[in-house]
């Protein structure tokens, strides 16, 4: 079955990036000139995602606003003759079916995905969290979906971590199949660096069977008593094969102060409008 489905939990305070983030969402950060959420849209539009779903809180008002119709800024554009601004604006509100519902407590990034039940039905269908910008020739979403209609069941998109950070993500132990997928057999949440069963880290990818919902929905608080995805996921891996996909591509954790310095320079690098300028600024800077 195609995955024509997506969720997007931003539903997150985004203490982090305070007091940034005081009224305006983590998710609008601007990276460049795009804000952090519509690079990820985009890797899901470009992996054959037709409709999202994204699940919001209190003060996410800004997301509805910048995916829907701005009359009076199109109108604005139009009459200064702005074709190319006003082009670029309008891709936004129509480049994909956006649906939005709230989740009214906090607790935690299971019970945002249980949320999304009643849009998703009984069908597959992709998770992409707004921290993680990859930048990729072929979209990180699409690699997973890529092994999905390979293997048919649920895909963990996952990194290779240095050892002495593995204590900050998720990771797996799982058997290699191919040299970028591995059927994955258990998951631990956070490891100490002596009890990670592997350098593979979670990340913010997952393509997941409608079974996790069931699970989600009887699954009991974990840790920070918060229904925990991964939980959920460990328990559906003894019930049907769950996947890894050693994705190509590179990763900004842009939910960090510092990667998300990173990824502005390395984005802006890759801008021609001005890559050449800001690459000679920075050689200035460091000399």
């Amino acid at each position: 079955m195609k995955v024509k489905k997506a969720v997007f939990p931003v539903a997150g305070l985004g203490t982090r990036f305070l007091p940034a983030t005081k009224s305006s969402p983590k998710e609008m950060l601007p990276l460049i000139d795009k804000p952090l959420v519509q690079y990820v849209v985009e890797e899901a539009v470009a992996s054959g995602i037709e409709q999202i779903l994204f699940i919001t809180g209190r003060g996410k008002h800004n997301i509805e606003d910048h995916f829907d119709i701005s009359v009076e800024l199109e109108a604005h554009l139009y009459d200064k003759g702005k074709d190319r601004e006003l082009s670029r604006v309008r891709e936004i509100a129509e480049m994909v079916n956006i649906f939005y519902v709230r989740q009214r407590q906090a607790m935690g990034l299971g019970h945002a995905i249980l949320c999304a039940r009643d849009f998703v039905g009984n069908e597959p269908f992709a998770v992409l969290l707004g921290d993680d910008i990859i930048d990729s020739e072929r979209p990180c979403l699409g690699q997973l979906l890529e092994v999905f209609d390979q293997q048919g069941g649920s895909v963990l998109a996952l990194e290779k971590v240095p050892m002495e950070n593995i204590s900050s993500y998720g990771c797996v132990a799982a058997e290699q199949i191919s040299p970028r997928t591995f059927h994955v057999t258990d998951m631990v949440e956070k490891p100490a660096r002596d009890e990670a069963p592997s350098d593979m880290a979670i990340i913010g990818r997952y393509v997941l069977t409608p079974r996790i919902f069931d699970i989600l929905q009887d699954q009991e608080p974990g840790k920070g008593g918060e229904i925990q995805l991964t939980d959920a996921i460990l328990t559906l891996s003894k019930e049907e094969s769950v996947y890894g996909c050693l994705f190509d591509g590179m990763r900004h954790d842009c939910g960090d102060k510092l990667g998300f310095l990173k990824a502005t320079v390395d984005m802006a690098l890759k801008r021609k409008e001005f890559s050449a300028e800001f690459e000679a600024y920075l050689r200035q800077r460091l000399a």
